[in-house]
C-alpha cells in the first residue's frame, strides 16, 4: 500500500495532478477578499476546487485554502481512494470499548492491520520547519492571516495545530483552536472548556505556572485531519496520523520550548500561555452562521517563529454551510460510525445534517427491538464524548434513510405525538451554542420518530406504510424505457 504524503507540498502537487487545485495568480487581499472568493467556491457542487493564492497583499507567502473541501480531497488526505475505504481501516483500528494502555498492547491489538512499531512518531535532529528561525524580528503580520468576516475582531489563524502537554502525565495533545491575532507577538487561544488544551491550561493555572505551547501551521494532510477528529482518550493524534500515512510522523524539538512538532511543517509558533492572562476574544464569524460573542480566553505569547525557506500558509474559513469544514465533518461522521455502533449496536446509520453544524443535531436510525429503545439510544448518544453536546437527537426506524432529509421530516412530522415523543435533558452543551441560557450549559431534546407499540402508550394498531408490491415494480422496471416518459 502506498504511503501517505510526507508534507503539505506533496499534497499540493497531488491535488494539482488530480485536477483538484486551482492556482490564482491575481493579487488578492487577506482582509475579507479571500473569504468571499473561497465562500463562493466552496458552495459550488461538490465543494469546488482547492485554491492556491500565489500573490497575497502584504505578505510573501502564498495561501492554500479549501484543501479539504470535497469528499475526494478528504479521501486523498486520509490516504484512501474514498472515505468509505478510510472508514474501514479506521473502524478496525478504533472499534473497541477501551484503548489499551502501553504501546505493546496496542501493537498486539492492531498487528493484523499494520505493524504499529513502525509508525509511532520519530524524533529527528533536523527539520525543514526550522530552515528559518526568528526570535527578535518575528512578526505575525508577515504571515497572510485572514480577516474572514466584516465584524470579526481582527485576523484569525483558523487551522492551527496546537501542541500542549498534560503536566501530570506528559501526554501530548494536538487540537485545532482558532487564534485571534492581538499584535505581532500575541494571539488568543479559543479552546473551549471541555477541550484537552483547556484542561491542560487549567492544570497549569492550579500550579500557578506558565504552559509551553507550540502551534503548527501547515502539516501533512493526515496530521491536520488527526488534529480535528475526536479521538478516544489515550490515543496519540500523531500515532493515528502515522496509521493513516502508513509511515511515522517525524518530529523535531522546538528551539525555545520543550515541545516536539512535525519536522516537515510549514510554520511553527513557539511560546507560552499564562492561564491567568485572559483577554477579550471575538467576535468571530463561526460555522454556526453567526458571530460568536466576546469572551475571555488565554493569551499566547510568541517567543520564536520557525519556518521553511518558502512556507505555504494553510488556512480555512467557516461560516454558513456548506464550507470546507462540512467535508471534514462528513469524513468524521462516516469513519466513526462503526465506533458508535460498537458502543450502541442497534444504530444502523447516522447523519450530522449540514444545517445542524455538527453540534446541534444528529439523526440516527435503529433496529428497534423493544419499547422505549429510542430513548435509550438518545441518552447513550448524550453519554459519548463530544456527542454529549448534541442539542437535538432524532431517532428513526432502520427503514428510514437518515441522509434523505425529506424522508426524515416525513417520519418526524407523522410519527410523533409531541407530549409523548419529545423528551428533554439538561447538561453540558457546546461553548458555541449561542442559544443556550448560559455558557456551556443548556437543554437538549430527543425526538422518538419510530413506530410505536402499545407498551409505549399507543392504544391502536400502528398503521402499515404504503409500498408497491415487488412484482408490479419489476414489471414496470422492464417496460419503463418504452414508456418514453423521461424523454417527453
Amino acid at each position: 500500500m502506498k504511503k501517505g504524503y510526507k508534507n503539505l507540498r506533496e499534497f499540493v502537487k497531488a491535488l494539482e495532478s488530480a485536477g483538484e487545485l486551482v492556482r490564482v495568480s491575481a493579487l488578492v487581499d487577506p482582509i475579507l477578499e479571500i473569504t468571499e472568493i473561497t465562500s463562493r467556491v466552496s458552495k459550488m457542487p461538490g465543494g469546488g476546487k482547492a485554491l492556491f493564492f500565489e500573490k497575497v497583499k502584504g505578505s510573501k507567502m502564498p495561501v492554500l485554502i479549501n484543501a479539504f473541501g470535497s469528499c475526494k480531497r478528504m479521501a486523498m488526505a486520509m490516504g484512501s481512494q474514498n472515505v468509505e475505504d478510510a472508514a474501514q481501516r479506521i473502524s478496525a483500528l478504533l472499534s473497541m470499548q477501551k484503548m489499551p494502555e502501553g504501546l505493546g498492547k496496542k501493537i498486539k491489538l492492531f498487528g493484523e492491520l499494520f505493524d504499529l512499531s513502525k509508525i509511532p512518531p520519530k524524533i529527528v535532529s533536523i527539520g525543514a520547519c526550522q530552515e528559518i528561525i526568528l526570535k527578535e524580528n518575528l512578526k505575525l503580520s508577515d504571515i497572510p492571516i485572514l480577516k474572514c468576516w466584516p465584524h470579526d475582531a481582527g485576523r484569525f489563524i483558523t487551522l492551527p495545530l496546537v501542541f500542549t502537554k498534560d503536566p501530570d502525565t506528559g501526554q501530548r495533545n494536538v487540537g485545532v483552536y482558532r487564534m485571534q491575532v492581538y499584535d505581532d507577538r500575541t494571539a488568543g487561544l479559543h479552546w473551549q472548556t471541555q477541550k484537552d488544551g483547556a484542561i491542560h491550561s487549567e492544570k497549569y493555572r492550579r500550579r500557578q505556572k506558565k504552559m509551553e505551547v507550540a502551534v503548527v501551521i501547515g502539516a501533512d494532510p493526515a496530521t491536520v485531519f488527526s488534529g480535528v477528529v475526536p479521538l478516544p482518550y489515550g490515543l496519540d493524534e500523531l500515532l493515528f496520523s502515522g496509521f493513516l500515512r502508513r509511515a511515522p510522523v517525524e518530529l523535531v524539538k522546538c528551539k525555545t520550548v520543550d515541545v516536539e512538532v512535525p519536522a516537515e511543517a510549514e510554520i511553527v509558533l513557539e511560546g507560552t500561555v499564562d492561564p491567568d492572562d485572559l483577554r477579550d476574544e471575538g467576535p468571530f464569524g463561526d460555522h454556526t452562521g453567526v458571530y460568536t460573542p466576546v469572551e475571555r480566553f488565554p493569551a499566547f505569547h510568541i517567543q520564536c517563529i520557525t519556518t521553511r525557506t518558502d512556507p505555504i500558509y494553510l488556512t480555512t474559513i467557516v461560516g454558513k454551510p456548506p464550507m470546507e469544514d462540512y467535508y471534514m465533518g462528513k469524513a468524521i461522521e462516516r469513519t466513526f460510525l462503526p465506533v458508535l455502533q460498537k458502543q450502541i449496536p442497534e444504530i444502523k446509520d447516522m447523519n450530522f445534517p449540514m444545517e445542524g453544524t455538527f453540534n446541534n443535531a444528529v439523526i440516527v436510525s435503529i433496529q428497534k427491538n423493544y419499547p422505549f429503545q429510542a430513548r435509550k439510544v438518545a441518552h447513550a448518544v448524550w453519554g459519548l464524548g463530544q456527542l454529549s453536546f448534541t442539542k437535538v437527537v432524532i431517532v428513526v426506524d432502520e427503514n428510514v434513510n437518515v441522509h434523505d432529509l425529506p424522508a426524515v421530516a416525513l417520519a418526524v412530522f407523522n410519527n410523533i405525538d409531541p407530549k409523548r415523543d419529545l423528551f428533554f435533558v439538561e447538561g453540558p452543551v457546546d461553548t458555541l451554542n449561542h442559544a443556550a441560557p448560559a455558557r456551556d450549559f443548556g437543554s437538549k431534546v430527543g425526538i422518538d420518530a419510530t413506530a410505536k407499540t402499545k407498551e409505549e402508550g399507543y392504544a391502536r394498531v400502528w398503521p402499515e406504510e404504503i409500498a408497491m408490491d415487488a412484482a408490479t415494480k419489476e414489471k414496470v422496471d422492464g417496460m419503463w424505457k418504452e414508456l418514453g416518459i423521461e424523454k417527453s
